[in-house]
């Protein structure tokens, strides 16, 4: 049974990746790209968590804190560049 939830949690894990790579091919806004991005890399660092998880190993940790992190400084240096171009990106 715990193998079924695995295989169902990794599917819903790609669905949603694949999700989001489409809301950042479309033609929009750079936010709008920035949002798909990032839960893009949201969605990585939950596999990696989830990979952790069906493992039983801590190893992959320090991959998902770093994802994470680059994650956070990615979305926080784009949101800046967004405002100082005023919105109009």
């Amino acid at each position: 049974m715990i193998d079924v939830i695995e295989y169902i949690t990794l599917g819903m894990l790609a669905a949603a990746g694949a999700l989001a790579v489409l809301r950042i091919g479309r033609n929009g806004s750079l936010p709008d790209k920035v949002l798909g991005i990032d839960t893009v890399t949201i969605v990585v660092a939950s596999g990696i968590a989830a990979g952790a998880g069906i493992a039983q190993s801590a190893s992959y940790i320090d991959a998902l804190l770093v994802v994470t992190m680059l994650s956070f400084i990615g979305t926080i240096t784009v949101a800046r560049y967004v405002e100082r171009r005023g919105g109009r990106a």
